[in-house]
């Protein structure tokens, strides 16, 4: 596998053509999907992709499952603790090809509790944009045991199964934009 031909240098995430998604079994027959509306970070890509890095601050306050009622009771102690534990972090340790595609390792931190996860990385390309910037794309995606994190609360139900499902799909949209390099 060749490595993408992508400029080096500090790219920062574009909020508004970029989306932190997830989805979570609920009542043991359907999903729940939400979004997290307020994020930053940057992918730091290395003159050898391989060696590059991702930062991303996401607050938890941003959860958004289109019913204030549940996204309050996300935010409380039984889940985020958000007044407690206002972000969540991934920091990057390793990027490595997996087919035509890349593997992200890297340390996800909820609530105090740091755990490594595998991102599945889809690299969507590089291009010029109307104002004279360069943009790049990414989609990535991960499952997560939300107990790991110390996210454990949970209701059972009336002939087995719970309310909320332990596995959480995440899935990310990501553009890009290429920071002009400092000049001395």
């Amino acid at each position: 596998m060749s490595t993408p031909d992508i400029p080096a240098g500090t790219w920062t995430i574009d909020k508004s053509h970029s989306e932190i998604g997830f989805s979570v079994r609920h009542l043991m027959v359907s999903k729940v999907k939400g979004n997290f509306e307020t994020f930053e970070g940057t992918v730091t890509i290395a003159d050898d992709p391989l060696q590059s890095s991702v930062q991303v601050e996401v607050d938890l306050s941003s959860i958004n499952t289109r019913d204030e009622g549940r996204d309050g009771h996300l935010r409380s102690a039984d889940f985020f603790e958000v007044e407690t534990h206002p972000t969540m972090t991934f920091a990057s340790t390793k990027v490595e090809p997996a087919g035509s595609n890349y593997k992200v390792t890297g340390d996800l931190t909820i609530k105090g509790t740091t755990k490594p996860v595998v991102l599945d990385l889809e690299f969507n390309g590089v291009h010029p944009d109307p104002w004279g910037g360069t943009r790049s794309g990414f989609s990535a995606t991960a499952e997560i045991s939300r107990k790991e994190f110390g996210v454990d609360f949970e209701i059972p139900m009336d002939g087995g199964g719970v309310v909320v499902g332990d596995k959480i799909s995440i899935s990310l949209e990501v553009e890009a934009v290429l920071q002009a390099a400092l000049v001395d």
